[in-house]
Parts: structure tokens; sequence; C-alpha cells
């Protein structure tokens, strides 16, 4: 089973497009520390966001688990946020998965090259979406929709990052096809 992290940004954004479950179906169980589960509930509820409340709901199902780093590591967290110009969250976020061994969930690309540096896997939310469209658990509307939607929430993709993440969804989608061709033309007596 791989052991998952995540940042703020792919939990808020899968949230708000409706689609936090990916998470629980790719990957069974995500952890996030103290510090993010302060930013995506407690401050999103604050400002009547409904993610905060999809968020929060994952949390108390179980799913999404809450952990710290350990005390003793405090100074490396200074150190990170002072050195990389990264928040808290982050530094104890990013600490937390090289702890645990951890895949991380970020949107980050600060966050994500430092994670790279420790060797990391990283995910973002539109690998999430490219994933889940591979493994069946969406379509390839969600991917145009989820582009549009975020675009709408100040997660906006450039016109050439749009492209390329449609046109890893429409290869994704050809491939499957073709496997499932192949299978079928297998199977035939």
């Amino acid at each position: 089973m791989r052991i998952v992290v995540s940042d703020a940004g792919p939990l808020i954004h899968l949230a708000q497009i409706g689609q936090l479950q990916l998470l629980k179906n790719l990957f069974r169980c995500v952890s996030v520390t103290a510090k993010v589960k302060n930013e995506t509930v407690d401050e999103g509820i604050n400002h009547g966001f409904v993610d905060a409340q999809i968020i929060g709901e994952a949390i108390q199902d179980g799913w999404i688990t809450i952990e710290d780093i350990f005390e003793h590591q405090s100074k490396l967290v200074e150190q990170l946020v002072i050195g990389e110009n990264i928040s808290h969250a982050d530094a104890e976020t990013l600490l937390l998965a090289k702890n645990k061994d951890a895949e991380l969930l970020v949107d980050d690309r600060v966050v994500a090259d430092l994670a790279k540096m420790y060797g990391i896997k990283i995910w973002n939310t539109w690998t999430i979406l490219l994933e889940s469209l591979s493994e069946g658990l969406i379509e390839i509307q969600d991917i145009y929709s989820a582009i549009e939607e975020l675009g709408k929430k100040r997660h906006k993709l450039s016109q050439k990052q749009a492209e390329e993440i449609l046109k890893a969804a429409n290869t994704t989608v050809a491939h499957k096809k073709n496997h499932s061709i192949t299978q079928t033309k297998t199977n035939k007596p």
C-alpha cells in the first residue's frame, strides 16, 4: 500500500470540483499535518468554503488522517522556512513525507522541486486526475470540467499547460481503447 502525504492545494482543488474521493480510491488513506488541516478545513469553514466541509468530512470518515512531524525536527522546519522561503505548513508537510518515506501530493512548484531533491515521488492535482482517468475512475469529460472549474477558482492553467493535460488525457483514453480492443481480440475463440 502506498503511503501518501498531502499539502493543502490538491485537497482544496479536488474538493472544489467534487473529486476528493479520488484520493481515497487511488491511495485509500492520506496523511496531512495539523497546519494543512487548519488551512484546508478550519480557515476554509471560517470563510464559508464548501470544499472545507468536504475535506472535514473526509477527516471525520478517517481516510484523511492528521499527523505531525517529530518534535525534534522543529529546527529543520525553521531551516526550510528561512532557507527555501516556504511556509511552515509546506516545510512540515515536506518533512512528514520524508519521515514516512511517502509520496507527496502538492501543487506548489517550489515544494514539488524540493520534494524531488529529497527523492520523494510527487503527484499534483492534474496527475491525480490523469491517473484516475487511466484507472477508469473518471471520464475524459471530467478533465475538461476540471480545467474549466479550477480556472474559475484561481488555479488556472496556461493555454500550453491545458493543451498538454488534454493531450495526455486523450492519449490515455486512446491507449485504454486500444488495450480493450486487443483484449477482445485475444479472448475470441
